[in-house]
């Protein structure tokens, strides 16, 4: 085809791509396509510009990109040519290249890629909407963002210039001196500065603990009932997760022992078991501390919501009452504070600080210092016991507006049991109802409780919805138990 049919279809666009740029990708395309063949002389800048109406300065720089990607090329005094050789010539038509060996076609995704995509999710969970009875969210309505804000433009300004650079990976130490100061005095937990992590959150320590304490393949043993997003987390580090059935007193030591004797590592949420809410008894932590000892292996301890007891001072940490330093302690102010803040912090025995201390450092070279400051004068200020004292008495009204309107609203359809702890409660439905087909169509109504089988992976439950109450004001929870009793009065 000649020079002058392959420009002839150039159609100019109106939109903002420059003109340069449009006849650009139209030689490229007439090239690789093959209008314009190997070797063929191109018309001169200035005719070409001439045959187009546009200025010669459109046409150089069009010639310019395209001998800079190769598919042109210059000789002095002889003219512009399309290159022998251009980058995409096995799409030219006519051209025969060379039959490419048979590659062996490679998954997308590594072994581990393959893990995280196929975690579960529950569209009931990752909604970011905060509509009743969604677990897990404090009231962020009623934090003091006020002081919390004059508290950040302080130590914005305060802050020398050295603080914002690459800062201790174990985080800010200010904060976990705090952070020490407030565990020994509301946790009972024993500690050091040194032997503090700052983390993104529960799920970054759960990720740190598993890659530093177990081997792909080693087994660990999780609540059953549980937090999936430990699960999770051993999953995708290739741990297996040993489900472990629970009693009144918390996980069964001895059971677990059948599950998987040669497990190293023990999951636990005994303040406030979640999302069942048994407290674990004084018996059964020591036998899980010996069990720990004896075995030489390692009790993560997430104390995930116990700030919120509302009768007597909240229970002592597992980590206060051992002995061996086999327990590292994961804590979190997402359920203090708000959850957009993403800082949690793990205490690990002073044997494996340097070793935690080096992870962070290479995982994400630490959390953002501001946050750090704010909240470290947060806590010194005592701002975060007077806010823990306002929301105790709050989140205790709401439960028990939860429990009142629930047994007064749906009476035998959904009994909920007042608890001492936390930021929500379990609502047990009848023997005969399935909790996740009573989920879904309380969902389809703008209402979001999590059924107790979605946390269950082996040791069945009765069927049972997790519902927060925490965010929630007691006309909201009436009107909504009110919904809920059309539905579930319905039957399904």
């Amino acid at each position: 085809m000649s020079i002058h049919l392959a420009f002839h279809s150039l159609e100019w666009e109106n939109n903002s791509q420059p003109k340069y740029l449009q006849l650009y990708e139209h030689i490229r395309q007439a090239i690789l396509n093959g209008q314009l063949k190997s070797g063929e002389q191109l018309p001169s800048s200035r005719a070409l510009a001439r045959q187009l109406g546009v200025s010669r300065t459109t046409a150089m720089q069009a010639f310019e990109h395209l001998a800079a990607e190769g598919y042109l090329s210059g000789h002095t005094g002889a003219g512009t040519f399309v290159s022998q050789l251009p980058p995409d010539q096995l799409s030219l038509p006519g051209v025969q290249a060379q039959e490419a060996p048979v590659i062996q076609k490679r998954p997308l995704l590594s072994r581990r890629g393959a893990v995280i995509s196929s975690l579960s999710g529950s569209k009931l969970v990752n909604r970011q909407n905060i509509k009743p009875f969604r677990p897990g969210v404090p009231a962020l309505w009623d934090f003091p963002f006020t002081q919390w804000f004059r508290l950040m433009s302080r130590q914005s300004k305060s802050l020398g210039f050295e603080a914002f650079g690459y800062g201790d990976a174990a985080g800010y130490l200010p904060l976990r001196r705090a952070i020490v100061q407030y565990l020994r005095k509301s946790r009972g937990v024993s500690c050091e500065p040194e032997q503090i992590i700052i983390t993104n959150g529960i799920q970054q320590a759960l990720g740190l603990a598993c890659q530093l304490l177990l081997n792909p393949g080693d087994s660990a043993w999780i609540e059953d009932p549980g937090y999936n997003g430990a699960r999770e987390a051993m999953n995708l580090m290739e741990i297996q997760p040993r489900p472990v059935p629970l009693d009144q007193e918390g996980i069964s030591v001895e059971a677990a022992m059948e599950v998987a004797p040669d497990a190293r590592l023990a999951y636990v949420t005994p303040s406030h078991q979640y999302p069942t809410g048994v407290v674990m008894s004084l018996s059964r932590r020591l036998e899980l501390l010996e069990w720990a000892a004896r075995q030489e292996g390692w009790v993560l301890e997430d104390d995930y919501d116990s700030e919120y007891r509302f009768n007597g001072k909240p229970l002592a940490a597992l980590q206060g009452i051992d002995r061996n330093n086999r327990v590292i302690y994961l804590g979190t102010f997402s359920k203090v504070l708000f959850p957009a803040m993403r800082l949690g912090y793990m205490v690990v025995p002073p044997a494996l600080a340097e070793a935690f201390q080096q992870a962070k450092r290479y995982t994400d070279r630490g959390n953002s210092i501001l946050e750090q400051a704010t909240l470290a004068a947060f806590l010194e200020e005592g701002q975060l016991e007077r806010h823990l004292r306002r929301m105790r008495l709050l989140y205790q009204e709401r439960q028990e507006a939860l429990v009142y309107w629930s047994g007064k609203l749906l009476g035998e359809m959904l009994r909920v049991n007042p608890s001492d702890t936390g930021l929500h409660a379990v609502g047990w439905l009848q023997p005969d109802r399935d909790d996740c087909e009573v989920a879904e169509r309380l969902w389809q109504q703008a209402i979001i409780a999590s059924p107790l089988s979605g946390y269950t992976r082996q040791y069945r439950q009765a069927p049972g919805l997790v519902m927060g109450y925490a965010p929630y004001r007691e006309e909201l929870i009436r009107e909504t138990l009110e919904r809920m009793a059309g539905v579930l009065g319905r039957g399904i």
